[in-house]
């Protein structure tokens, strides 16, 4: 059952974007995403552990967390 993670990133750029998709597209499990510049925001969608995702977004380099509302 697909499953929907938010994360909060600390994206600055069109550059910081790219990082995060690149990655995403990578991640088995993803069905759709949805990168927000302006709200800093990243949205998943698929077959994924939460943990997971924020562990491979973190990897970009960006700050990382869970998006709390």
């Amino acid at each position: 059952m697909p499953q929907t993670v938010e994360l909060k990133v600390g994206m600055t750029c069109g550059g910081c974007v790219g990082a995060v998709e690149r990655v995403l597209k990578k991640t088995e499990g993803v069905q759709s995403y949805n990168v927000d510049l302006q709200q800093q925001k990243v949205t998943v969608v698929g077959d994924l552990d939460p943990q997971m995702v924020l562990e491979k977004v973190a990897k970009t380099g960006k700050p990382t967390s869970f998006w709390t509302n």
